[in-house]
């Protein structure tokens, strides 16, 4: 699998990573140890960049990771978050880049994850209420402290990331994107590409809805906070389904599942933006990891990309009104 570098850093990350936010949080019911064998799959594939957060299970996905993390160390370039607190029963007490607590926030997650060092420590989501470069003065320290190798943003707005990296080096801007999610094509890539930032792509098969695997709101569980999304409502949802079905139809004729296509589509950006953007799909399956590695032999031409162009992209918002107030700042 093809390496790039991760934005100005020394790290060298594969070009398609692995979302570990579903193996705690979220989307329903989880095993830990089928999750467990899931990630050596997903390494034994050649996937060397994890993603995971301090909010996935209130710490319990860093604690996941850390079991493989024993014995796989140097095959994993590891990328967790701070800013979005959370009790420990779930309960949201809303977004902190305050100094101290960015400081003592890494400490908990190097506790967790059992690692000396985090590789990308990114700022989950921006604190409207704390200077960006108060709180990347803080993730700055910590790099020169040795706790963190690279830092990042998430969801954050143009000038804002033009500020952060004043401050320090932005290693790498994650963000939904997904050929049905297409914001980030105003501004935020070309901010990438003049900052020389990798673009890490979130959510890249549209919350499991490009994969095709969604045909009712019934497939998913009671607790799957997907229901509460505006893409997913009883208006929308028959809608986006015609989007995938359409999907499905370009992917066939290339011998292609849908979600392989999307993925696909996400990688082909990079070519056509000059930025380097890593979609990092997650699954609880070891059959979709093989099924989305197929998305890198896939070879989509012009005529294929104004096709999908043509599909998407989803009808509704990304997220409801109260979480999309967090996103853009």
């Amino acid at each position: 699998m093809r390496r790039l570098r991760l934005g100005s850093s020394s790290i060298d990350i594969t070009e398609m990573g692995f979302g570990c936010m579903g193996m705690s949080d979220f989307y329903g019911r989880h095993d830990d140890e089928h999750s467990i064998e899931v990630l050596h799959s997903v390494l034994d594939a050649g996937i060397n960049f994890f993603d995971t957060a301090d909010m996935y299970g209130t710490g319990h996905n860093e604690i996941l990771l850390s079991r493989v993390l024993r014995s796989h160390r140097d095959q994993m370039v590891i990328a967790t978050k701070f800013g979005n607190m959370r009790r420990i029963d779930g309960v949201n007490l809303g977004i902190c880049g305050k100094p101290d607590y960015v400081k003592s926030a890494c400490e908990m997650s190097l506790r967790r994850l059992n690692i000396d060092v985090i590789d990308l420590y990114y700022q989950h989501r921006v604190d409207p209420e704390v200077p960006i470069e108060d709180t990347v003065g803080a993730m700055a320290d910590l790099v020169k402290a040795g706790k963190v190798r690279a830092i990042g943003l998430s969801e954050a707005a143009p000038n804002t990331i033009r500020r952060a990296h004043a401050v320090h080096p932005i290693s790498a801007l994650q963000t939904e994107y997904s050929l049905w999610s297409r914001e980030p094509e105003d501004e935020i890539l070309g901010v990438c590409r003049e900052l020389g930032i990798t673009f890490v792509a979130y959510s890249p098969l549209g919350r499991g809805f490009l994969t095709g695997q969604i045909k009712s709101i019934d497939d998913l569980a009671p607790d799957d906070t997907r229901r509460m999304f505006p893409r997913f409502n009883a208006e929308n949802f028959p809608k986006n389904l015609q989007v995938v079905e359409a999907i499905r139809a370009i992917a066939a004729e290339k011998g292609a599942t849908p979600a392989q296509l999307a993925l696909a589509w996400v990688m082909a950006q990079s070519k056509s933006t000059g930025v380097d953007i890593v979609p990092i799909p997650g699954t609880r399956s070891e059959d979709r990891v093989r099924e989305n590695l197929g998305a890198l032999d896939l070879v989509l031409t012009r005529e294929d990309m104004d096709r999908i162009e043509e599909v998407s992209p989803a009808v509704g918002s990304r997220y409801p009104e109260m979480l999309l107030k967090r996103v853009n700042l």
